[in-house]
């Protein structure tokens, strides 16, 4: 199944994270589903307005933009209700924010762990909070929690990341288990390496954690761990997401997909 043959005409996602790399293409995927889509995440203004007004004109759908802060609480609950407000709905939950950072654990900044634990996992949710009742109030909704192989298992020098990747399929197992009557799925994606820019900068800063080159970083560590030898594409993410939400994913439920070359076979 592709996104172009997926019917999600008149349903409203949400895609936390959604101006650049996977979140943006995963917004773009559903968009061309036909979903109605309300994007998030930071960057140049101009630039976001451009990604929006772009989408809804290739997909004739209607995008809406809400500069929700991961990090506050109240302001991620509001890019729920937002899209409640613009549309009258929410049917898709993509909670793909993310950040990270690399360091061994003696040198672990405190406020690195917070703002990883408060984006990556907290932020999902109360993301998830403020939409099951209006989904719970329809009958129907998809909860797609963007995790990673470091759900599953670890890499050292990222302790936090990890830590709130393992947090985000507990929360993913937990809610799929609470709303399995109500017509609500919710399950987890867990990607491994895609060459995005919060990858561009794990590169450098590994290379600084381990005191090797960056291109060792990329043959040796990075795609070490991946049997294929390839970053996961955009393309291979959007298409299992599209799936998840269609009538066709209606009983994945508390799932964990890995989409990573085999990593976590091993």
């Amino acid at each position: 199944m592709t996104a172009q043959t997926a019917n999600l005409q008149g349903q409203v996602a949400v895609v936390t994270g959604s101006t650049s790399g996977i979140g943006a293409a995963l917004a773009e995927g559903l968009a061309a589903a036909g979903a109605h889509v309300v994007l998030n995440g930071l960057g140049d203004k101009n630039q976001i307005e451009a990604l929006r007004s772009g989408m809804a004109k290739r997909h004739g759908i209607e995008v809406r933009y809400h500069p929700a802060n991961m990090m506050k609480a109240d302001e991620t609950t509001d890019l729920v209700d937002f899209a409640v407000r613009e549309f009258g709905r929410i049917d898709i939950l993509v909670n793909n924010a993310g950040i990270q950072h690399v360091a061994k654990i003696e040198d672990f900044p405190p406020e690195k762990w917070d703002a990883i634990i408060a984006v990556n996992l907290t932020s999902a949710f109360h993301t998830i909070r403020a939409a099951v009742p209006y989904m719970r109030a329809n009958q129907y909704g998809r909860i797609v929690n963007i995790s990673s192989a470091h759900g599953l298992v670890a890499s050292p020098y990222k302790s936090a990341y990890v830590s709130a990747k393992h947090g985000v399929m507990g929360l993913t197992k937990t809610v799929a288990l609470e709303v399995a009557e109500a017509g609500i799925t919710v399950n987890a994606i867990c990607p491994g390496y895609v060459r995005t820019p919060l990858v561009d900068g794990q590169i450098a800063d590994t290379a600084k954690a381990r005191g090797i080159c960056e291109e060792a970083v990329v043959r040796d560590v990075m795609l070490k761990a991946q049997p294929t030898k390839k970053f996961v594409e955009y393309d291979q993410l959007v298409g299992l997401l599209v799936y998840l939400v269609s009538d066709a994913g209606a009983s994945c439920n508390g799932a964990a997909f890995q989409v990573d070359g085999g990593w976590t076979a091993q």
